[in-house]
């Protein structure tokens, strides 16, 4: 069984969109797409729009992202380490070749996590679009070379896959695309970058939803010092720095661009040091499309 969670905060006309992009894929015959929602009236506006057998939806508890999936991943578990689990978000759609390239990747049988390639939607002619165009390409470089190395990093949440009959549940004090890749890894398996699989993201145009997407990225990761202090760590302000110093001023394409270029230092320290203080005070993590942490403007369509 290959299972499909998207994973939407009510955001029905987005998540329309990133249950047709799988739809119209061919898929496996036993597969499934579930949408977890905790607003009935989502499920219900999908229900109405999709007549397909295969999808199915689910009223999230209300308690966080990780919450849900833990619920799924029991209900939907399996021993069969040749079923699957494809995890993404509402918010977000896919490329038509990315059912078959993630299924191509898990021919290996060493491979027990699979992250895709982020796309932008943003382009390039604004500050907050330059900016999210300079960090997908540098996690697309340095995700290339560690799944080439066959090194350990980390996933990307906006899509991936595991198998089933591994893991069934994973904390909650943190974010899924870090820490069950790291379970995965710990267990023997290898980490496999899947770039011709493409999820298209439409990033934060606000300073207020910049800086709330980034700094809650940032508590995430930092949580896994407490959980699991002997991860390799792949997103860290050290591994920023030395990952990205340099590559930032080597992208300009115009004036305009090393202008946004070299404001994306201040900005960048500006939300780890805001991090490091709110954990400091012991401000938690919380998933990113709760409550007050929603940032409205990454909404694809709603």
């Amino acid at each position: 069984m290959i299972d499909i969670i998207i994973a939407s905060y009510n955001e029905p006309k987005s998540t329309l969109f990133a249950v047709k992009s799988f739809l119209k894929q061919k898929l496996p015959k036993d597969s499934r797409i579930t949408v977890m929602d905790p607003f009935p009236e989502v499920g219900e506006f999908l229900k109405r729009e999709i007549s397909d057998k295969r999808f199915n939806f689910f009223l999230d508890p209300g308690e966080g992202k990780s919450y849900a999936l833990n619920l799924l991943f029991q209900e939907y578990g399996s021993s069969n380490k040749e079923d699957l689990f494809i995890l993404t978000d509402g918010d977000v759609y896919v490329s038509n070749n990315a059912i078959s390239e993630i299924l191509k990747s898990f021919k290996q049988s060493s491979v027990g996590c699979v992250t895709c390639r982020p796309v932008p939607l943003d382009k390039r002619d604004s500050k907050y679009g330059y900016w999210a165009n300079l960090a997908f390409t540098r996690i697309h470089q340095v995700r290339k070379r560690l799944s080439d190395k066959r090194e350990f990093f980390e996933c990307s949440g906006y899509l991936f896959a595991i198998r089933k009959g591994v893991i069934f549940d994973f904390p909650l004090e943190t974010s899924e695309d870090s820490i069950i890749p790291y379970l995965f890894w710990k267990k023997g398996f290898k980490i496999h970058y899947a770039d011709k699989a493409e999820v298209y993201v439409k990033n934060p145009s606000t300073w207020n939803d910049w800086t709330t997407q980034k700094i809650r990225n940032i508590k995430a990761h930092e949580n896994l010092n407490k959980i699991a202090p002997e991860m390799p760590r792949t997103k860290s302000l050290f591994n920023e720095v030395k990952e990205g110093a340099f590559f930032v001023l080597t992208q300009a394409r115009s004036v305009k661009e090393l202008y946004w270029s070299i404001l994306f230092y201040p900005a960048r320290l500006y939300i780890y040091l805001k991090a490091f203080n709110e954990l400091k005070k012991h401000s938690k993590y919380q998933d990113g499309w709760r409550g007050e942490s929603l940032t409205v403007s990454t909404s694809t369509f709603d």
